[in-house]
């Protein structure tokens, strides 16, 4: 068998060409082609990695948010609940505080009522006292309770100690202004003149008297001068009656829880 070896040269030659057109035309551009194929590749997956690390961190930031956020709320509510209990015992102090003055209050408006109630029967009953005086002695001893009143009075004037003779007659003597006698009924003018004569007479000289009425001393007659002050009153012996009346009625709740 002959060989053509000018057609095996010829193939040989268009063997070479051809695969010089497929490196020059073909294969460079496709590696080009696979090159920025895997370079894109690359990128994307370096920016998937790029975006999964943000998310991770902005995650991380979340959390850390979220768990601030708890703390605070949970810091905020122990906080209001505090202040809440603290501003519940308030209003409860407050409560009791009000409740108390207004307690003391009512006490203290049932404690007025009941001195008003006592001031005033102690009156009345003053008033009737001396009304029945005035007619017992107007008939039983045919005067008046006015005229005993004062017939009473000069015997205490007459029966004073030394002593507080002494300090009376110095303040009759060192005042300026006349000596005040006041009484519980208008003086007539034989009962005033009895007052002067037996003043004159307790302190050896004219004393100049003014006379005054005053419904306050129910009963009574006053005597005063430069702060010195001589008086007598039927209201003397009722006070001392209530007095005692009061003690027995307050010792009487005492006796009753007794066994």
């Amino acid at each position: 068998m002959l060989i053509d070896w000018f057609t095996v040269a010829a193939q040989v030659l268009n063997f070479v060409v051809l695969v010089w057109l497929m490196k020059r035309f073909l294969y460079r551009p496709i590696l080009r082609a696979i090159a920025a194929r895997e370079q894109l590749i690359a990128a994307q997956l370096a920016a998937a990695a790029g975006q999964k690390a943000e998310a991770q961190r902005e995650r991380a930031e979340f959390e850390a948010k979220n768990q601030a956020f708890e703390a605070q709320r949970a810091s905020l509510l122990s906080e209001a609940v505090a202040q809440v209990q603290l501003e519940r015992q308030r209003l409860l102090e407050s409560a009791r505080q009000a409740a108390a003055t207004m307690s003391a209050k009512h006490q203290q408006a049932l404690r007025n009522d009941a001195d008003k109630l006592n001031q005033a029967l102690a009156q009345r009953v003053q008033h009737e006292v001396f009304a029945i005086a005035r007619k017992a002695l107007a008939d039983l001893a045919d005067c008046s309770l006015e005229e005993r009143l004062v017939a009473v009075f000069i015997e205490q004037l007459q029966g004073l100690e030394a002593s507080a003779q002494q300090q009376l007659a110095e303040a009759i003597a060192l005042g300026t202004e006349p000596v005040l006698l006041r009484s519980a009924f208008e003086l007539p003018a034989a009962q005033r003149r009895l007052l002067q004569d037996a003043l004159n007479h307790c302190f050896a000289g004219e004393i100049a008297l003014r006379f005054e009425r005053k419904a306050e001393l129910l009963g009574g007659i006053e005597l005063s001068c430069n702060g010195q002050r001589l008086a007598w009153s039927i209201s003397d012996y009722l006070q001392a009656l209530q007095q005692g009346v009061d003690e027995l009625l307050q010792a009487q709740p005492t006796a009753a829880t007794q066994p």
